[in-house]
């Protein structure tokens, strides 16, 4: 959710594999021209969903093109809707419609399989 730029010599990794199932939710997005105050409001959203138990985390990517994409992790179904019943969450939701986004898409899946690799 964060578009801050990684610290300089902060490991870049996805968010761990964990044991299924649990849901995802993946949220791709195209800015407007107008982002004034999305930095603050993503930031506090963040902040936000961390304290949702049953969050697992996130990883989020950012096109050249301006394509953003983030995947938060939730253990259940239950996590998910506190998340999305949240209200300051859907009051951003709500600015970022009429505001930040020209277009976005919010894909909602169960996790049935998940294994990942790590280089030593």
């Amino acid at each position: 959710m964060s578009d801050q730029p990684e610290a300089p010599g902060t490991p870049v990794a996805p968010v761990k594999a964990f044991e299924p199932p649990y849901y995802v939710a993946v949220f791709t997005t195209v800015r407007s021209q107008d982002q004034s105050g999305y930095g603050e409001t993503s930031a506090r959203m963040e902040q936000l969903v961390r304290d949702v138990p049953g969050f697992l985390g996130m990883d989020h990517a950012q096109t050249p093109g301006g394509l953003g994409i983030t995947v938060g992790y939730f253990r259940d179904a239950d996590a998910l809707t506190e998340w999305r019943t949240n209200a300051e969450h859907r009051a951003a939701q709500r600015r970022g419609q009429a505001e930040w986004y020209q277009s976005y898409t919010l894909h909602v899946a169960r996790v049935e399989r998940s294994q990942g690799f790590t280089r030593t």
